[in-house]
């Protein structure tokens, strides 16, 4: 026998000491086990409203009182009544004030915001206190002065009218937000792409506006948010049905001694699918956005 042959078995019963030795594998802690168990519970009790309108949107118009939390039958056809009874026209209005609101949010904000993080002019924080203050007025309370501007200028029941609205009352966050993200980036990135030949809308496009994606698209997603889900501004501004965004128009379902719960759950189900998704594809950025500015 060689010593290479005496070694292997003196090798192998090492290995297999070793791996009698290895840890095995813990079981969860009970705080972990707790934990997790309200975790779900908090999620499954945010969830069970949508679930409750899923339900009643598929239920049929008899089984409304009945005990039984299943229906017996799915009626799918209030879905397809929403496309049949002409609230597609309004989901388009809806669609058209949200992106036309976040569009020029990003026009106004973006430039705003960078220009307060690189240049400390007189009076920087008086404007982005005044800023801040405009966040807390809410438009209920200046309903009446809103509908006079927009009724002088001859814009009520107009697409722009709400469009402006919705801009303006999102606007202060997103300067807040993009304001936080530029002073976060180091000026010395922007410097080296003077060097080399880049001005500075150069500069902003090539370098900053990159790194900042994660702030802007917080901004844009939020305003969309609130702009899609705006209700009283609407209510107030327009009056042609055809004119109105979906939150408005789903109020129709509701009348004075009955409300036709199907057809308002199918709605309230088509209106909340495309925020759902818009937010589970940027979700990554949106939580990045929302931390920018706390670590320099």
């Amino acid at each position: 026998m060689t010593t290479t042959e005496a070694a292997r078995p003196a090798a192998g019963a090492t290995a297999g000491r070793t791996a009698s030795r290895a840890p095995a594998r813990r079981l969860p802690r009970i705080r972990t086990v707790l934990v997790a168990a309200t975790a779900y519970l908090i999620a499954f009790i945010f969830l069970f409203p949508y679930l409750e309108m899923v339900l009643t949107a598929l239920r049929p118009q008899g089984e409304l009182l009945k005990a039984s939390y299943l229906p017996s039958v799915f009626a799918w056809e209030n879905f397809t009544a929403f496309w049949s009874g002409g609230l597609a026209g309004n989901l388009l209005v809806t669609l058209q004030v949200a992106a036309g609101s976040t569009v020029l949010v990003l026009l106004v904000a973006l430039p705003a915001a960078y220009y307060t993080a690189r240049h400390a002019f007189r009076g920087r924080m008086a404007f982005l206190m005044l800023v801040l203050i405009t966040q807390m007025f809410q438009p209920t309370a200046m309903l009446v002065g809103i509908y006079r501007e927009f009724f002088q200028f001859g814009m009520v029941d107009s697409i722009w009218s709400l469009i402006l609205v919705n801009g303006g009352f999102n606007l202060a966050f997103a300067v807040w937000i993009l304001h936080a993200y530029f002073s976060s980036i180091p000026r010395e990135l922007e410097e080296a792409a003077f060097i080399d030949g880049n001005g500075r809308f150069g500069a902003l496009f090539r370098i900053t506006l990159p790194l900042a994606a994660p702030g802007v698209v917080t901004a844009l997603i939020f305003t969309f948010i609130a702009a899609w889900n705006e209700f009283v501004v609407a209510l107030t501004l327009t009056t042609t049905p055809e004119r109105q965004p979906l939150t408005v128009a789903l109020n129709s379902f509701i009348g004075q001694y009955e409300v036709d719960w199907q057809n308002l759950f199918a709605g309230s189900v088509i209106a909340t699918i495309p925020v759902i998704i818009l937010f589970a594809l940027i979700e990554r950025k949106v939580v990045g956005g929302l931390t920018a500015g706390s670590i320099k």
